[in-house]
């Protein structure tokens, strides 16, 4: 229940992951078991996510332990490199 995944279209998932990383936030681009592929996560394609819809994708890991100002933060930074990786 603390995994969440977003996908924008039109962005790339590890231009976000790049971005986040510079404002301290760690994201993934791929599934936790397959962390060195360059490929789309098999997951998500397993879904029926196109390979370009799954590589537009990030994983979010939260535990109990974030706060609601951490996870109002990631929102910001998140929304925000989204908006960067669009221009």
């Amino acid at each position: 229940p603390g995994i969440i995944n977003l996908g924008f279209e039109g962005v790339s998932g590890e231009a976000l992951m790049l971005l986040l990383d510079l404002n301290g936030i760690s994201v993934s681009t791929g599934a936790a078991c397959n962390t060195e592929s360059v490929e789309p996560s098999h997951v998500l394609t397993a879904m029926g996510l196109s390979p370009e819809r799954a590589r537009s994708c990030i994983r979010i890991s939260l535990s109990v332990c974030n706060t609601e100002e951490e996870i109002d933060t990631i929102c910001r930074a998140v929304s925000e490199a989204v908006e960067r990786a669009r221009t």
